[in-house]
């Protein structure tokens, strides 16, 4: 798989995800890291972020993981024939929660050896660290979003370091980001910390 993982947004070269994909690209997009707020913000964020990938040339076609909750088969034939897999940020909790009920997290996997593309923002990179600890100083952990489920702690382990998005840039967020650097520093944790408009390809 590649990856194209950006601090906010798509990133200032967006060109560069593009580059990543084919011509004829079949793409998805995923904001269940917005479930938890207000609908109206939700769709503003949504049409943001579609209205973004439109602008390069993909067709992004919004996929609500509540829709494949307990149905996985169907997710990943869903999946199988997509090229790229678009991710918003938003509560990494939460987005951890819907991929683990989806089994979207058990698909992604499977997908590793691919060519697919996973794509995405601030909680869609800190959803794929080792562990989801840390990312507690800046997004709360017990929303309830989907019900009375436990908190998930495990992060995916797609990356083996924690991801600092909105650093020392104009985010409302920054302020504690830079609590969650510290944090990181303290328990000797690997991290890569990005200001918005950064991205990293791999």
């Amino acid at each position: 798989m590649k990856f194209y993982l950006s601090s906010y947004k798509i990133g200032d070269d967006p060109q560069q995800l593009k580059k990543l994909l084919p011509k004829k690209c079949k793409a998805v997009y995923i904001s269940n890291a917005l479930d938890f707020a207000k609908p109206e913000s939700q769709q503003k964020h949504e049409e943001w972020d579609l209205r973004e990938l439109k602008e390069i040339g993909i067709d992004a076609q919004p996929l609500d993981l509540r829709d494949y909750f307990d149905n996985k088969d169907k997710l990943a034939t869903k999946l199988e024939k997509t090229d790229l897999i678009y991710v918003s940020g938003g509560n990494v909790f939460d987005l951890r929660l819907a991929m683990k009920l989806s089994e979207f997290d058990q698909i992604l996997h499977s997908l590793l050896p691919t060519n697919k593309v996973y794509a995405g923002y601030s909680a869609a990179v800190c959803v794929l660290s080792p562990t989801l600890k840390g990312y507690h100083i800046v997004d709360e952990p017990n929303l309830k979003t989907y019900g009375k489920h436990e908190t998930i702690w495990e992060g995916l382990g797609i990356i083996d370091w924690m991801f600092a998005p909105h650093f020392q840039s104009d985010h409302s967020e920054s302020e504690d980001i830079n609590k969650e650097v510290a944090y990181y520093e303290k328990q000797e944790m690997k991290y890569k910390a990005l200001k918005d408009g950064d991205v990293l390809i791999f």
